[in-house]
């Protein structure tokens, strides 16, 4: 269902897309979400586990980067994660000011058993699409969010 309003032929192109992202968006997180949900995990706290069993340790601040967080929400975030004995915050030795986050063994356990999983789950979200479409849908979404 696109959009009802009754403007210029270019807005309601731009209007029918933005519902349609939209609501492809909010379906797919719906999805996924549930899959975390059932892995008792938000989407902020499996962002973090991603972030770092992939990049390694890093501090708050590139964590909330990353995800796209406030500061204060990353904060909670990983202090919900670090009283799962997943993560845990160590001083960093190139700069003692400076704290970063690292995976415990059992947070990065259980992330790499995990994530094949949570990455099927995405795959199946996108099963539809061919893998040039995939490109094309990704290029996409990159020029719209570079957008300033």
């Amino acid at each position: 269902m696109g959009t009802h309003y009754e403007g210029s032929k270019q807005d309601k192109d731009t209007l029918d897309a933005y519902i349609k992202l939209m609501r492809a968006s909010d379906s797919i997180t719906a999805r996924l979400n549930k899959h975390l949900g059932e892995h008792g995990l938000t989407i902020s706290q499996f962002g973090v586990m991603e972030a770092l069993h992939h990049l390694g340790p890093l501090n708050q601040r590139s964590l909330g980067e990353k995800l796209l967080k406030s500061g204060g929400n990353i904060t909670m975030v990983i202090d919900n994660l670090e009283k799962r004995g997943w993560v845990e915050r160590k001083r960093n030795p190139e700069d003692r000011r400076s704290v970063l986050i690292h995976l415990t063994d059992e947070g990065g356990s259980f992330i790499e058993s995990f994530f094949p999983k949570h990455l099927e789950k995405i795959n199946q979200e996108f099963e539809p699409l061919s893998t040039e479409e995939k490109k094309q849908l990704g290029k996409l979404c990159k020029k719209i969010g570079k957008r300033e």
